[in-house]
C-alpha cells in the first residue's frame, strides 16, 4: 500500500463565495495532505475566521489573495505557482464548493506516485449509476465538449476533460508556460492542451458526478460560442506545432496533400454546382470526376492524418 506521507503533496483550493462550504471542504482532506493553499479569489464572502486564524499559525494552510477576481482558472495558476514556491511533490486541485469527494484523492495520487502518469483527473461518465442522475443539457454538453477538445488537445484516449477534480506532479508544472493557459471557464481545457507538448501521460479516473444547491455562473447557451473558437483555435495550433515546427513525418505529408486536395473538392464542386446549375447545363464528366477523386483521396489522406495522431496520443501506462 502506497505511504502517501513519503512524499510533499498539497492541495490548491480556489476559493470564491463559497463561505459555508470551505470549511466542510478543509475539514474533508487526508492526514497526509502537507499544504492547504487557499486562493482568495476577491468574492463578496471573504475566507472563514476559523481558516484565517489557522493560516496565521503558519502550519499547514496558506492563504494567497489575489489583487483581483481571476477566475477559477487564474485563482489556480496562483496556487499553482505558490505549490512551486513551497517545492511540493505533487498537488490536487479541489473546488471550494464541497462538490468533490476527497475519497478519491488516493486514486488521483496513485498513478503519480507509481510513475504511470503526470497528470490524473476524475472522469464522470465510467459511472453509468451517476451518468443518469447528470442533468441532461450538462451530459449533452459535457460529451460535446469532450469529443472537440479530444481533437483540439490530442489527448484521443482521455474523456471527460473539463473535469476539474486533478491532480498534477509539480515537476511538470515547473515546465508549463502560465501565458498559455486560461484563467477562465476554458482554463482545464487549455492545461491538458499545454500538457501534451511536454508528452505528459493522463490518467482517467473514474468518479461520480455530484451536484448541489449551486447555480452555475455560466449559462448554456454560451458554451458554444465561448468554447468552440478556442478549441478551434486550440486545435489548429497543435497541428502547427506538432506536425509542422516541431516535427515533420507522414501525418504531416497527409495533412498537406490531403486538405487542400479536400477543400479544392469542396469549393470547385459547389462553385461548378451553382454555375452549371443557372445555365442550365449537365455538369461535364469530366468536371465530375475531377471533384470525385479530390474528395475522395483529400477524405483518405485526412483520415490517415488523424489515424495517426491518435496513435501519437500520449498514453498512461495501465
Amino acid at each position: 500500500m502506497t505511504n502517501f506521507a513519503e512524499h510533499t503533496i498539497g492541495v490548491v483550493i480556489p476559493y470564491y463565495n463559497a463561505a459555508k462550504h470551505i470549511e466542510n471542504v478543509v475539514r474533508k482532506l487526508p492526514e497526509y495532505i502537507d499544504k492547504i493553499i487557499i486562493v482568495d479569489d476577491c468574492g463578496k464572502e471573504p475566507i472563514p475566521k476559523s481558516l484565517v486564524s489557522q493560516a496565521e499559525l503558519g502550519d499547514t494552510i496558506v492563504i494567497v489573495t489575489n489583487e483581483k477576481n481571476s477566475g477559477v482558472g487564474g485563482a489556480t495558476k496562483n496556487g499553482f505557482k505558490k505549490a512551486i514556491e513551497l517545492d511540493l511533490d505533487f498537488v490536487i486541485k479541489v473546488d471550494s464548493d464541497d462538490q468533490m469527494n476527497s475519497d478519491f484523492i488516493p486514486d488521483l495520487l496513485q498513478p503519480l506516485i507509481e510513475q504511470k502518469a503526470e497528470y490524473a483527473k476524475g472522469n464522470r461518465f465510467k459511472d453509468f449509476k451517476a451518468l443518469r442522475q447528470m442533468p441532461f443539457v450538462r451530459k449533452v454538453g459535457n460529451l460535446g465538449l469532450s469529443f472537440l477538445t479530444k481533437a483540439a488537445s490530442g489527448y484521443w484516449n482521455n474523456f471527460d476533460p473539463t473535469n476539474g477534480f486533478f491532480a498534477i506532479k509539480v515537476d511538470l508544472l515547473k515546465q508549463l508556460d502560465f501565458k498559455n493557459i486560461h484563467r477562465d471557464y476554458y482554463f482545464e481545457s487549455s492545461l491538458i492542451a499545454e500538457l501534451y507538448f511536454q508528452e505528459a501521460r493522463i490518467k482517467d479516473v473514474p468518479m461520480p458526478a455530484h451536484y448541489g444547491d449551486e447555480k452555475s455562473s455560466m449559462q448554456v447557451w454560451k458554451i458554444p460560442f465561448i468554447f468552440i473558437p478556442k478549441l478551434t483555435k486550440t486545435f489548429w495550433k497543435r497541428i502547427v506545432k506538432s506536425y509542422f515546427i516541431y516535427d515533420f513525418n507522414i501525418a504531416s505529408i497527409y495533412l498537406l496533400f490531403g486538405l487542400p486536395m479536400f477543400l479544392f473538392g469542396v469549393v470547385f464542386g459547389i462553385y461548378n454546382w451553382i454555375y452549371y446549375y443557372n445555365i442550365g447545363e449537365f455538369t461535364p464528366v469530366g468536371t465530375i470526376m475531377l471533384i470525385t477523386v479530390s474528395l475522395i483521396l483529400g477524405f483518405q489522406l485526412l483520415l490517415q492524418a488523424i489515424q495517426f495522431d491518435i496513435l501519437k496520443a500520449p498514453k498512461s501506462v495501465s
